[in-house]
């Protein structure tokens, strides 16, 4: 399986035919869906996307590996599991590493950087590989300004790539050269459906972490069913704040809400198909897939500005938007998709046409630039010029 383990594509790789020139050799450093969040997701999608790609062959290495036999039974224990797979994932960066050209590493922020992008890229130096650092976390900004290690071990990559302009933005802050990539989403697996009429059938789908602030939706939710009795809630994902949400419901006294757990990637277009209106109160963002597959599947957006949001949605073109933090006026913004009539209508269509610059064929070609820029030599590192950096993401990935 692409997500598991590191002997992935090997049988595709082994099925193609020689060629004169080399298919340039990617080992994919990211989180399995074992932890299931964007970074994941949009790895084993940039897996999947290029087997067919003959310029490239791209194999992955999980930061969070599986111990075998008995001895996963470590990775159980809080504050082992770390030591465990932590040594785990440095042991086979060091073995693998040296097979490939280029590394593509996936990096979070804070104590997570020093765990899994760090020895990633001071492997690839070690050994003399290129390093694409492919930086998602929302705190980028208070990553940079706190931690000292950060901006070194930024400056050793060949070309850093975020999903998003607010991420250039960002990094050009602190004087760092990125680009913009976009997130990608598997189109074909959505339902594009106007809602017509549109019904209180409200979903709900972040981790249950306190910066996605899942409990100012459901404040937000007690609002709206005093307006809309009937109106029901999907609440999707698991976290450290889970139990804590559902008291949160129960002490607001909210019917017809339901808390469904973690969902696969494969199974999530259902939600968005069966709701009416998507509902997010996150209050440090980059660039939520969740929104963009709303977009995809015409499900009207209701959302704060945090971080990067603003730059995918315009209040009032492709979806609604507030003040992080502000209940009332989520609860405000939502009802007014029941009291004006086409609004949904005209920023779910409006939405969804944005959505296919989000599709795999759109972003692939981004990608490919990107490796090749990461091997033109040391000299041309980061070449990419500001200006470039800071054009929207359908430049970026065209």
């Amino acid at each position: 399986m692409i997500e598991s383990g590191g002997k992935s594509l090997n049988k595709v790789e082994a099925a193609r035919p020689e060629t004169v020139a080399r298919p340039l050799r990617v080992l994919v450093v990211a989180a399995s869906l074992d932890i299931l969040g964007g970074q994941a997701v949009e790895a084993r999608r940039i897996l999947r996307g290029m087997l067919d790609e003959p310029s490239v062959e791209l194999s992955f290495l999980p930061v969070n590996p599986r111990l075998p036999g008995v001895l996963r039974g470590l990775q159980r224990i809080k504050y082992v599991r770390t030591v465990v797979t932590s040594l785990m994932y440095w042991a086979l960066l060091l073995a693998r590493a040296p097979r490939y050209d280029v590394l593509h590493i996936f990096s979070p922020s804070y104590f997570s950087f020093l765990l899994a992008p760090t020895p990633a890229v001071l492997a690839a130096r070690l050994y003399g590989k290129k390093v694409v650092l492919n930086y998602h976390s929302g705190e980028a900004e208070d990553h940079l300004a706190h931690w000292r290690t950060a901006i070194p071990v930024l400056r050793l990559a060949d070309v850093i790539v975020t999903p998003s302009n607010y991420l250039v933005d960002v990094f050009a802050r602190f004087g760092l050269s990125a680009r913009a990539v976009p997130y990608s989403i598997e189109t074909d697996r959505f339902r594009f459906r106007e809602r017509k009429p549109l019904r209180p059938l409200f979903l709900s789908n972040r981790n249950h972490e306190p910066l996605y602030n899942v409990g100012c939706i459901l404040r937000a939710f007690a609002l709206i069913q005093r307006s809309l009795p009937e109106a029901r809630l999907v609440v999707v994902g698991d976290g450290s704040q889970h139990a804590e949400l559902e008291r949160l419901a129960r002490e607001l006294n909210l019917s017809h809400t339901e808390f469904v757990g973690r969902v696969g990637p494969e199974e999530m277009h259902a939600y968005y198909d069966a709701a009416d209106v998507f509902l997010n109160a996150s209050n440090i963002d980059n660039m939520p897939i969740s929104i963009l597959e709303a977009f995809a599947a015409g499900t009207p957006v209701v959302t704060t500005n945090a971080g990067g949001i603003p730059y995918i949605v315009t209040d009032g073109e492709n979806g609604l938007m507030v003040e992080c933090g502000n209940c009332d006026a989520l609860a405000r913004s939502a009802l007014r998709l029941f009291e004006e009539d086409g609004l949904a209508s005209k920023i779910a269509c409006k939405a969804h046409e944005q959505s296919r610059r989000y599709a795999w064929a759109a972003v692939r070609d981004g990608w490919l630039k990107v490796y090749r820029e990461a091997t033109v030599g040391g000299e041309a590192r980061q070449e990419v010029s500001m200006q470039e950096a800071g054009r929207g993401e359908e430049k970026a990935v065209s």
